[in-house]
C-alpha cells in the first residue's frame, strides 16, 4: 500500500444528529438524524406540526436544541441566534416575508453590512455590490423600488438576494412557493437550480409534493416529531410520499360529487356586476347544493369579483340576489345579513385576528348570536363553538389559544367555523387551502362538500386546478375581469381551462 492513503470525503455541510426540540408540553422533534449535502436540494415535507419547519429553523439558528447536536461542515455549531448562523454561512427565508416594506431593495440586502467611510455609506460602491449580486443570482430586481410596494415574489428574489449577500452557503427555504403564482414558482425553482449548481445547498420545505419531485436531489418525510425515511427523489412518487407523510394511504384526494338536483333553486344570482377594470359585466348563478368553481390566471379577475360580490371593497354595480331576494353589493355586513358568508383569500390579512384566541376568531362576526343585550353568555359561546368545532375537525381544546399557534390547516379550519354560525346560505371560498398539508387538506375538502350536501350554495376560487377538477360540478374561467367560458365539471380538463383562459378555446359562455 505505501505511503497511500484513502481520501476522505467531505462531511456533509449541515448535520443533525439526534436533535430534540420541545416547545412546552409540546415534543416537536424527537431524536432528528438529518445530513445535507453541499450543493443538492434536500426537501423536508411532512404534515403541519410533523416539525419540518422546526427542523429548519434549528438548522439557521431561529431555535436553539434542547439535545443533540447540530455540525456545519464538519465542525460542531451552537447558535445562539440567525446571526450566528449568518456568521457561519446559513440563513433562512421564511414563509412570512422579513423586509423593511419602506427601505428600498439595495437598502434591504444590506441591510447591516453597509460599508461607510468617514460616516457615509458610499452609493456607487454599494450599487456596484448589487449588480455583481445580481450578476451572480442570475436574475434583477430594480434596486431602488420600495420593497412593500413589489409583488410577492420579486420580495422573495430581494430575500434570495439578501442571503447570498451574506455568503451563505446554506439557505432554509420555508414554504417559499405557497404565496406565489404558478409563473413565479416556476421561475424560483430556476432560481434555485442556479444557486445549487454555484454549490449552494436548499433546505426546501414545502407542501407542494409535484414541484418538491420536480426541484429536490434528497427528500426527508417527517411525521410526529421523527424522520419517517430519507433517500433520493427520483425514487419516490407522490402516493409513496403522502403515504409516508400520513402513516397510511390516502383513500382519495376529493370525496365522491353529489350533483346538485336538475330543479334545485337558485341561491345566488350575479347580474352585470361590475368594479372597474378589475370586474367587467359579470353575471351568474350557483343553485343550492351546487359547487361552482371560478378558474383562471394569476391577475384574471376571480378574487376581484367575489370582493365585489360580497360588498368587501365598495363601489361595485349591478345586482346579486340570495335566494331571489334582490340587493346592491355595497358592504360585507349587508351580504352577511342576506346568508352570504366569504373566506377570503388571505387568513392573515383579511379572515382572522391572528393574535386573538381561536373563539374570539369563531364569534365575533356574529356577536349578536351570543350576546343579546350585549353581554356575552360565555356557556351557551362555548357550546356552540365546540359544535362547530366539531363540524369542521378542529380540536375544542385549542379554542382559547391564539390562532397564530395553530397549523395552516387548524387555522383555515377555524375561519370556516367562524362563517358557519350563522348557517349560510350561499358560501364564498377563496383559495380555501393554500398553506395547507395534505392530510388537513382532505378535511376541508370533505366540509365544502358536506355543506353543498345540505344545500348551500358555493363558489369556489382556487389556483389548483386539480382542486377545481375534483370538487367543482360547474367551472367558470375568468379572463380580464369577465366569465370567458363556462365548462361542464364532468367534461373539464386542466388543458380545456387553461385554453380558455388563455383565450385559445371557444367554450359556451354564460
Amino acid at each position: 500500500m505505501g505511503g497511500l492513503t484513502a481520501e476522505r470525503p467531505d462531511p456533509p455541510i449541515v448535520e443533525l444528529d439526534a436533535v430534540d426540540k420541545r416547545f412546552g408540553g409540546a415534543h416537536a422533534l424527537r431524536g432528528v438524524d438529518l445530513a445535507i449535502e453541499a450543493g443538492t436540494v434536500h426537501a423536508l415535507i411532512g404534515e403541519n406540526g410533523a416539525g419540518k419547519s422546526t427542523a429548519g429553523k434549528i438548522v439557521a439558528g431561529v431555535h436553539r436544541p434542547d439535545g443533540g447536536c447540530v455540525r456545519v461542515a464538519g465542525r460542531t455549531v451552537h447558535f445562539r441566534s440567525p446571526r450566528d448562523a449568518i456568521a457561519a454561512g446559513v440563513t433562512i427565508v421564511e414563509q412570512e416575508i422579513s423586509l423593511v416594506p419602506t427601505r428600498s431593495v439595495v437598502e434591504n440586502v444590506f441591510l447591516g453590512m453597509e460599508r461607510t467611510r468617514w460616516g457615509l455609506i458610499g452609493r456607487r460602491a454599494t450599487e456596484r455590490r448589487f449588480r455583481e449580486l445580481c450578476d451572480r443570482a442570475g436574475f434583477f430586481v430594480a434596486p431602488h423600488a420600495l420593497t412593500g410596494g413589489l409583488p410577492i415574489g420579486q420580495q422573495q428574489k430581494v430575500e434570495l438576494l439578501r442571503a447570498l449577500a451574506r455568503d451563505a452557503k446554506v439557505i432554509v427555504m420555508d414554504e417559499p412557493t405557497a404565496a406565489l403564482s404558478a409563473d413565479e414558482s416556476t421561475h424560483l425553482a430556476e432560481i434555485v437550480r442556479a444557486l445549487r449548481a454555484r454549490g449552494t445547498a436548499i433546505v426546501f420545505i414545502s407542501h407542494f409534493l409535484r414541484e418538491v419531485l420536480e426541484i429536490a436531489d434528497v427528500v426527508t418525510v417527517m411525521r410526529d416529531g421523527q424522520v419517517v425515511r430519507s433517500g433520493p427523489a427520483c425514487d419516490e412518487t407522490e402516493a409513496n410520499l403522502v403515504t409516508a407523510m400520513l402513516g397510511r394511504p390516502l383513500e382519495a384526494a376529493f370525496p365522491t360529487r353529489t350533483p346538485p338536483a336538475h330543479d334545485a333553486p337558485i341561491r345566488l344570482a350575479v347580474r352585470h356586476l361590475s368594479r372597474g377594470e378589475a370586474v367587467r359585466d359579470v353575471s351568474f348563478h350557483v343553485r343550492a347544493g351546487e359547487i361552482v368553481g371560478l378558474a383562471g390566471l394569476v391577475g384574471s379577475g376571480r378574487s376581484e369579483i367575489a370582493r365585489a360580490i360580497f360588498g368587501a371593497d365598495g363601489g361595485a354595480e349591478g345586482e346579486v340576489e340570495i335566494d331571489g331576494r334582490r340587493f346592491a353589493p355595497q358592504s360585507p355586513l349587508q351580504a352577511k345579513r342576506r346568508g352570504l358568508a366569504f373566506l377570503p383569500e388571505s387568513r392573515k390579512d383579511h379572515g382572522l385576528l391572528m393574535s386573538r384566541p381561536v373563539a374570539e376568531n369563531m364569534s365575533l362576526a356574529h356577536l349578536d348570536l351570543v350576546s343579546p343585550g350585549g353581554l356575552v353568555r360565555h356557556g351557551q359561546e362555548t357550546r356552540t363553538l365546540k359544535t362547530l368545532a366539531r363540524s369542521v375537525s378542529l380540536s375544542t381544546t385549542r379554542l382559547r389559544t391564539p390562532v397564530m399557534t395553530l397549523s395552516g390547516g387548524n387555522q383555515q379550519k377555524a375561519m370556516f367555523a367562524k362563517w358557519l354560525m350563522r348557517a349560510p346560505r350561499t358560501l364564498i371560498v377563496d383559495e380555501p387551502t393554500r398553506g395547507v398539508d395534505v392530510g388537513a387538506k382532505r378535511a376541508i375538502y370533505d366540509v365544502i362538500h358536506g355543506l353543498a350536501r345540505n344545500g348551500v350554495a358555493i363558489l369556489l376560487i382556487s389556483s389548483e386546478l386539480e382542486e377545481i377538477l375534483g370538487l367543482a360540478h360547474r367551472v367558470l374561467v375568468v379572463g380580464r375581469g369577465r366569465i370567458v367560458a363556462e365548462i361542464d365539471g364532468q367534461e373539464a380538463t386542466e388543458e380545456l381551462i387553461m385554453r380558455a383562459a388563455f383565450g385559445a378555446e371557444e367554450v359556451a359562455v354564460p
